[in-house]
């Protein structure tokens, strides 16, 4: 049977397949008497509160509505991953985690009560109608979005295939806004992408679903024996602007090229309530060299990947800084009235690292040419700059990050210098290293 209690560690709109059953802890004494009874003074407050907008405001309001509004006002002053999934919405993201579903092809957040999206995915709709990375959505055919929640402004966004949706978009610092027309049609997300380049294997990971790890398996197998095992110098692994998915499919993927160690550790409220993932013995690729490519659309799951492939120093990080999401997501289900979004935990690079707010940074930074026209709007502010982030109790990172890919590979010069890098060749003007005392060669 499909277990029904799933951590989440996708940047907007993932989920995850780990259970989670966990049991308040009481108080005792005259302390848990005094925290009742101020709690049940301010539940009868709120009580109040509905029961006179119930009676006395000046149109009969919706009271499953009033309710809803209400446990969404509550979840989302914790953080912007916290929120409540009506039945309907419950519903789609399990069949999103599954890899199908219908709509626009975009991941999204809500950010100062606006819709922003995090990434466009791959050969969809919206990524054809040239939705970018860090867009804001103002207004879904003609009505505004601010005063939506999140799950009101997706579901607005759905709709029956081929039919259309106007989205009206800020971009940037430009001041006119930018309409977009989009066809809806079936969403059919393929995780993982490979092809042969030259000597060296490019396997391209867009989100972590219940597909992901089986397709980087065979993406492995069929380019290793396409190649030739003794002429295949290594690997890249591209997870730029792939916002993330489900957590065991982000330790699969690390577990696919480690052959020992911790991949990851979440680590909630309670000490009690700490869980590490280990590596089992075993390298997909026997012990090739790996690159992996990152950038600010890359979140979560990818920043799993990368924090654990980084730390064991298993494989070389190049391109810019990643998101920083470095929380997980429980989905609770609650019966037939839908299910609660609730963040539950950090998670924990092997080395101990905390990448809530910080991200991850490449061992070489590689930064990309930006058309003139995209400049200033290729960048994301990561979740350092969502209002009401979770803190990281440590410095966090302020700065935008790069999300900028271009459409041709020849025009690449993050994937270039994953290239040479594999190469054992010098790494193009392109790339500023970490520090200024690093010299341009590839790190060794």
């Amino acid at each position: 049977m499909r277990k029904l209690s799933l951590l989440l560690v996708g940047a907007a709109m993932g989920a995850g397949a780990a259970t989670i059953a966990s049991q308040p802890q009481l108080l005792s004494g005259t302390s848990a008497i005094a925290a009742s009874a101020e709690t049940y003074r301010q539940l009868s407050l709120f009580g109040d509160v509905f029961e006179k907008v119930r009676t006395d405001y000046v149109e009969a309001p919706e009271e499953a509505k009033l309710i809803e509004a209400a446990i969404n006002g509550m979840l989302t002053s914790l953080d912007p991953h916290s929120s409540f999934l009506d039945a309907r919405s419950f519903r789609d993201m399990q069949v999103q985690t599954r890899g199908e579903f219908g709509g626009l092809g975009i991941e999204v957040t809500m950010e100062d009560g606006l819709v922003r999206v995090v990434t466009p995915i791959d050969e969809t709709p919206a990524a054809r109608a040239g939705v970018l990375a860090n867009d804001v959505i103002t207004h879904i055919d003609g009505e505004e979005v601010q005063g939506l929640t999140l799950n009101q402004a997706v579901e607005r966004m759905r709709g029956p295939v081929n039919s259309e949706v106007v989205l009206r978009i800020r971009r940037g610092q430009q001041v006119d806004p930018i309409e977009v027309s989009i066809t809806r049609d079936v969403i059919r997300i393929r995780p993982v992408r490979w092809r042969v380049e030259d000597d060296i294997g490019y396997i391209r990971v867009t989100q972590f679903n219940e597909q992901t790890f089986t397709n980087l398996e065979r993406a492995v197998a069929e380019l290793t024996e396409e190649i030739g095992e003794d002429r295949l110098r290594g690997f890249v692994l591209d997870l730029r602007n792939n916002p993330g998915g489900l957590l065991d499919q982000a330790i699969m993927v690390s577990d696919a090229f480690l052959d020992r160690g911790e991949i990851v550790s979440t680590r909630g409220r309670n000490a009690n309530e700490t869980q590490r993932f280990s590596a089992k013995s075993g390298d997909l690729t026997n012990g090739k060299p790996i690159a992996v490519l990152v950038n600010g659309g890359s979140a979560s799951a990818s920043e799993i990947v990368a924090g654990a492939l980084q730390d064991h120093e298993r494989a070389t990080i190049l391109g810019t800084r990643s998101f920083g999401k470095g929380s997980v997501q429980t989905i609770i289900p609650l019966g037939a009235q839908g299910a609660l979004r609730l963040t539950t935990a950090r998670y924990y690079t092997p080395a101990g690292r905390s990448i809530q707010a910080r991200g991850i940074e490449p061992d070489t930074l590689v930064l990309q040419v930006v058309p003139e026209e995209l400049r200033g709007r290729d960048e994301v502010r990561g979740e350092a700059g969502l209002r009401g982030h979770l803190s990281n109790g440590q410095e966090e990172e302020q700065g935008a990050s790069s999300a900028y890919v271009p459409q041709d590979p020849a025009d690449d010069a993050q994937l270039h210098a994953a290239f040479a890098f594999l190469r054992g060749e010098r790494i193009d003007s392109a790339v500023l290293p970490r520090s200024a005392e690093e010299s341009e060669t590839v790190p060794n």
